[in-house]
């Protein structure tokens, strides 16, 4: 993995798009509310998308920011700072497997290797902007800092309707289907008789 040389050819434009993809500004928003909700313990990362990696590639800060957003029973219950690259991999696995149990959906999740080796970034970026939307959105008083960085998702608006409201509407046009105001017939001849012409 660490020897992995330079990609050449589709493989290297195809990498060379992931990575514009990555949003400093971004990086800094996310860094800022993952040293608020886990405290300073945690510390800064270096600037720059190396320094973001080095920082969330151990998998323990990222288990620290999932159970902070939890009250009770956190779900990762051991956080294992290690040097080897598989102890590695199997927190950041851990932090994937509880992010999923906390309501964030498979395709806004990132795979291991793509924080591990660096391969996608702006993924990484993804998930923990899902993760953020949604702590903000449950309300639960686990969400710390400020709830401008991330958008409230959607919530249900269940309505209501009586039979009556349900027969009313059934009557009405809808205005994607056009309107039938102002339509009439006058004028017009029948099918397939001439058209008079007279001079």
């Amino acid at each position: 993995m660490a020897n992995k040389g330079p990609a050449y050819g589709l493989s290297r434009e195809v990498q060379s798009k992931i990575d514009k993809k990555y949003d400093p500004d971004l990086e800094e928003r996310l860094v800022d509310w993952i040293i608020a909700q886990c405290g300073s313990s945690v510390g800064r990362p270096e600037e720059g998308k190396l320094g973001f990696q080095a920082w969330l590639k151990d998998g323990c800060i990222l288990s620290e920011l999932i159970n902070s957003l939890y009250t009770g029973d956190k779900p990762i219950r051991k956080i294992q700072t290690s040097s080897m690259a598989f102890k590695q991999m199997e927190q950041v696995s851990q932090f994937l497997n509880a992010a999923e149990r906390y309501g964030i959906t498979k395709t806004d999740m990132f795979q291991t290797v793509d924080l591990w080796e660096g391969k996608d970034l702006a993924a990484v970026q993804r998930t923990l902007m899902a993760l953020g939307s949604l702590a903000v959105t449950k309300e639960d008083g686990c969400y710390q800092g400020d709830p401008n960085w991330f958008h409230k998702k959607a919530q249900e608006n269940r309505r209501d309707f009586s039979e009556d409201q349900l027969k009313e509407g059934k009557s009405v046009i809808g205005l994607q289907m056009g309107s039938n105001r102002g339509a009439s017939q006058a004028g017009m001849t029948g099918y397939g008789r001439p058209r008079q012409i007279i001079n």
